[in-house]
């Protein structure tokens, strides 16, 4: 018996995968994992550089192989290898190289891995600094959590980013979100087919160890990347309003603030008669995780779903958020801790989670039994597989149904085909330095 060829995969990503560095990387490496399980044969490509933290995907197997920008060698990279399924970490891949793609190898099914919706996390950010300067309340946020899809739509759809994120949504074969709400969003006021988009969220093993109990556990706790802006914003939130109420309660609390690429800025912020701690990058986020009391995520603006508190309901930690840290996270669970809306608020759910010990326990089942339901990688794994493997056995029909996309490519990739080989003649004229 013949046996069946290996599915050959290649992944473009904006970046090197840093999995201890922010959640977007985490379910990259998830995905990853998941092809691997199938034994499919997959090779990383990226145009950046290697970043400080950046994971040895050769250990598992992957090959690593940098590419260029605007350079035709891709072209013949991409020939030889011919891959049967090509995934873009992040829509600006997909508009670099989506048309080397189609051209070289046509019959690749080409999947973009959102992560979040980049043009709906900017909408918020505007939105966010528009509020900022109507008003010098930072405690205060109800009507910015409140808006209805259309209000997102309204402020998203005149940007030049939504245009850009959209249209390469179309111009793929299949799109992985993460977040049920942007689901609806595109669905809903974008008007994507439904069959463009496959519900993948971040993907998690059962817990195998006790977490430590409540007694053994000591301090607030604050993770995320600060090169991502509302994980900044946060820290601001925090320093400037949150954290001094809840001192005000809790005199001798302290605040461990922790994120990969910590700035001058943030180490700034650091003051011990404060308790506010600023710790820089943690090579193991579970085990400081497990570490703390309450986990603290002050979101004001943002987009996708949250690593931090997947990592903290791993943990076993509760945590405090806002509408905006809680958006497509539990459906209809209770929130395992406290959804809060102003600065106050915050600090006094804080304050009595940290404690009340019985309150603690209840949100700490709440956010295993969450887990468990909604995030099992043995369930979100499988599902991703079959839909991959539906979508290449009817790859004809489904582009046919996908006029939009097919339009889009036409005229797209023929600009973009023109302005890379354009700058790649440009670049080959320059006098070496």
């Amino acid at each position: 018996m013949t046996p069946l060829p290996i599915t050959k995969v290649l992944v473009i990503g904006y970046v090197w995968p840093e999995p201890h560095s922010s959640a977007a990387s985490g379910h990259v490496m998830q995905i990853l994992e998941t092809f691997l399980q199938q034994g499919w044969d997959i090779t990383f490509s990226s145009p950046a550089g290697p970043g400080e933290h950046k994971a040895d995907l050769t250990e598992l197997g992957i090959r690593e192989v940098p590419i260029e920008l605007n350079n035709s060698s891709f072209d013949a990279f991409v020939s030889e290898l011919a891959p049967d399924i090509v995934l873009f970490d992040q829509f600006m891949m997909e508009e670099q190289f989506g048309w080397r793609v189609e051209k070289h190898c046509p019959d690749a099914l080409r999947v973009l891995e959102t992560s979040d919706l980049q043009s709906l996390r900017n909408a918020r950010h505007q939105r966010l600094k528009e509020r900022l300067k109507a008003s010098d309340d930072a405690n205060d946020f109800n009507e910015l959590f409140a808006p209805a899809l259309r209000e997102e739509f309204e402020l998203m759809a005149d940007t030049d980013l939504a245009k850009r994120e959209i249209a390469a949504l179309y111009r793929c074969d299949l799109n992985l979100m993460i977040s049920e709400v942007e689901i609806e969003l595109l669905i809903e006021q974008f008007g994507l087919p439904q069959q463009l988009l496959h519900w993948c969220p971040l993907m998690v093993e059962p817990l195998t160890t006790a977490s430590p109990a409540f007694e053994d556990r000591a301090h607030f706790l604050s993770i995320g990347n600060f090169r991502h802006a509302p994980n900044w914003d946060a820290v601001l939130w925090m320093k400037t309003t949150i954290w001094p109420l809840i001192r005000a309660q809790l005199p001798e609390a302290q605040l461990h603030i922790y994120g990969a690429y910590t700035p001058p800025k943030a180490t700034a912020l650091h003051n011990a008669a404060q308790g506010f701690h600023v710790m820089n990058w943690a090579e193991d986020a579970l085990q400081v995780m497990s570490a703390a009391r309450v986990c603290l995520a002050p979101l004001r603006f943002g987009a996708g779903i949250k690593g931090k508190i997947v990592d903290a309901m791993i943990c076993g930690t509760p945590s405090v958020t806002t509408p905006i840290g809680a958006e497509a996270m539990h459906a209809s669970h209770p929130w395992p801790g406290a959804v809060t809306c102003t600065a106050q608020e915050f600090a006094t759910c804080a304050v009595q989670l940290y404690k009340d010990e019985i309150q603690w326990r209840t949100a700490q089942s709440q956010g295993q039994a969450l887990l468990m339901d909604r995030y099992q990688r043995a369930i979100h794994g499988p599902a991703l597989i079959e839909k991959l493997l539906y979508c290449q056995q009817h790859l004809p029909q489904l582009r046919k149904n996908n006029f939009t996309g097919s339009m889009l490519r036409h005229h797209a990739h023929k600009s973009t085909q023109y302005m890379a080989q354009w700058i790649e003649a440009k670049n080959q004229k320059k006098p070496p330095q």
